[in-house]
């Protein structure tokens, strides 16, 4: 209506009458019978309305039936899955995807992961579902309960050897737990691991290669492994992606590139010898470093010290990787720009490998190397080399440590050309030893006036029957032989230094009058034009082949024990 109508009447309404319920002081309103039939529901479902509590007319309260609630059925496996989320709550995990590359998310989910990982690590699932995921960075708390169930029933055909294609995200999971050695024995099988699925994954998926192809490399960094990198990549055939690899262990070409003087330039380096001076090589740094390592001055200290700005290096750069283990501090040299250092576990990288006083020593310890190589192999050109070559400072840390590198090194390139060129003989003892009781018995059977005689027959029996009956494979082994069977005869008390001065030569034996008579065996040998080292090795070897000792000390002086001896030997 558009009108108001002030003079309308409203009917009256009879409020019902208020009864006091006896005792309780409350009023309450009667209400009328009803005498409406009742009707039921035709599914015989229904519920009690009690009108009795209500203070308004019509108004009633439902009352549900109870009802036994089944407990349902218990799953050990979303319960684990509950149980490994729980590990959050002790390891802080900032996950923030507005943050996704702070350094500071990047290590809490890299820890969280890893804890889980290890958690989770001989859990084997076969769920017959297949469920996507799409992440990056890829962890466990970022999945569901469909998509974990997925990933660990296809990581547990992995393991076995089936590598199927899956979701990437999936993939890359897989490979941050062998990034982080869980699930593996040790880094050795964990590499072995890690090359086996990228090899079989890639067939599905290149978008990998980029990745394991950098992390393979940090991988023989961060964990020390019982092969060197360059071995590795020949090895498994992975030169054409590392063409500038050189080794981290002493390696030959590697020193060659940074030292001062580049013995692969030299006319006495080719096919012939390169094996044999790259040997050596080895061996003397190897001497160098103990010898060092004695003296209490740490080899790389005195080397590899960068100069540049050092950076900080973290392994497995791009992956979810938490470095769990305590490392000791050590230095890796990985090729000729590469140094890699890990002190009190904080790893930091360097590009420039050594500084000049580091180029110039090793420069020196080639060249001297070099040096006593011709000599030892009479090759035609001789070569010098000039302790001058060693920086002055490195000279002052050496002398004061009382470390003679210009003795060091040829001392041991002489060893290692002995060891090289030893003759090894192998004998049948069995059979030697039954000749000599047929030699024995053939003495027995012989009459022979003097006693003299009687004792050269045994080694010359034993020495005819033994090459008759081919118990040498060698020639040089009869001669070897003999020798040892002649000497395990009585001999006079000369008899070994009467051979020892039938095996020096004319120089060795005027060197030893020279040392006798107290002269100067240094002006002696250069006018002999022969390394006083070499000169000095050279009798000691001899002596020890035959009296089983050195005559000469470190110093170049006779022993005293020898001095009578050695008179009578230079007559």
């Amino acid at each position: 209506m558009s009108e108001k109508n002030e003079n309308k009447k409203y009917e009256s309404y009879k409020i019902p009458e208020r009864q006091q319920v006896q005792g309780s002081g409350v009023f309450q309103t009667s209400p009328k019978a009803n005498t409406e039939p009742i009707s039921s529901l035709s599914d015989g479902m229904f519920y009690e309305i009690e009108y009795d509590t209500v203070p308004v007319q019509g108004v009633g309260k439902f009352v549900l039936s109870p009802q036994k609630i089944k407990e349902p059925k218990k799953d050990e496996i979303r319960e684990l899955f509950y149980r490994m989320r729980d590990i959050s709550r002790m390891h802080r995990s900032t996950y923030d995807s507005a943050r996704f590359f702070d350094r500071r998310v990047q290590y809490d989910n890299a820890k969280l992961f890893y804890h889980q990982g290890v958690f989770m690590k001989d859990f084997a699932d076969d769920y017959p579902e297949n469920m996507q995921f799409s992440q990056y960075f890829p962890s466990y708390h970022m999945m569901g309960y469909e998509q974990l169930r997925t990933y660990f029933t296809w990581r547990t055909q992995v393991r076995k050897g089936n590598v199927a294609d899956t979701s990437l995200s999936y993939a890359f999971l897989y490979i941050y737990e062998l990034l982080g050695n869980i699930g593996v024995d040790n880094p050795k099988d964990g590499l072995d691991k890690l090359l086996f699925f990228w090899r079989s994954f890639s067939a599905y998926n290149k978008s990998i290669n980029r990745y394991v192809l950098r992390w393979l490399k940090d991988y023989h960094i961060y964990y020390e492994l019982p092969h060197t990198w360059a071995w590795f990549v020949g090895k498994n055939d992975l030169t054409h992606h590392y063409p500038d690899i050189t080794g981290t262990d002493d390696d030959f070409d590697l020193f060659c590139s940074i030292s001062k003087y580049d013995i692969r330039k030299s006319t006495f380096f080719s096919d012939e010898t390169s094996k044999m001076i790259a040997d050596c090589f080895s061996f003397v740094i190897t001497r160098v470093r103990q010898d060092f390592e004695i003296a209490g001055i740490h080899f790389d200290d005195v080397l590899f010290r960068p100069t540049k700005k050092i950076a900080v290096w973290k392994p497995f750069k791009d992956a979810l990787f938490f470095n769990h283990l305590k490392q000791s501090d050590r230095r890796i040299v990985f090729s000729k720009n590469e140094i890699y250092m890990c002190i009190k576990n904080n790893w930091t990288f360097s590009g420039n490998l050594t500084t000049d006083k580091g180029k110039q020593f090793i420069g020196y310890v080639m060249k001297k190397m070099e040096s006593v190589l011709r000599t030892i192999t009479k090759y035609r050109y001789k070569l010098n080399a000039n302790a001058n070559m060693i920086h002055e400072d490195t000279i002052r840390i050496l002398t004061k440590a009382e470390l003679y590198i210009e003795k060091i090194v040829p001392a041991a390139v002489m060893e290692f050309h002995r060891e090289a060129t030893k003759t090894v003989i192998t004998v049948d003892h069995d059979s030697l030893a039954k000749i000599r009781q047929e030699a024995l018995a053939t003495q027995e059977s012989l009459i022979v006036e003097e006693q003299a005689k009687q004792r050269d027959i045994v080694p010359a029996l034993i020495l005819f029957t033994a090459q008759n009956q081919n118990v040498f494979s060698d020639p040089s082994e009869a001669e070897a032989v003999a020798v040892a069977v002649t000497k395990s005869e009585p001999a006079s008390p000369m008899s070994v230094w009467d051979n020892l001065k039938n095996a020096l030569n004319e120089e060795e034996i005027r060197a030893l009058a020279v040392v006798l008579q107290g002269g100067d065996i240094k002006i002696f040998s250069d006018e002999c034009g022969i390394m006083l080292e070499v000169l000095v090795d050279g009798i000691n070897e001899k002596a020890m082949d035959y009296i089983g000792d050195n005559l000469m000390d470190d110093e170049f002086f006779l022993h005293d024990d020898y001095k009578e001896q050695v008179k009578e030997l230079i007559k």
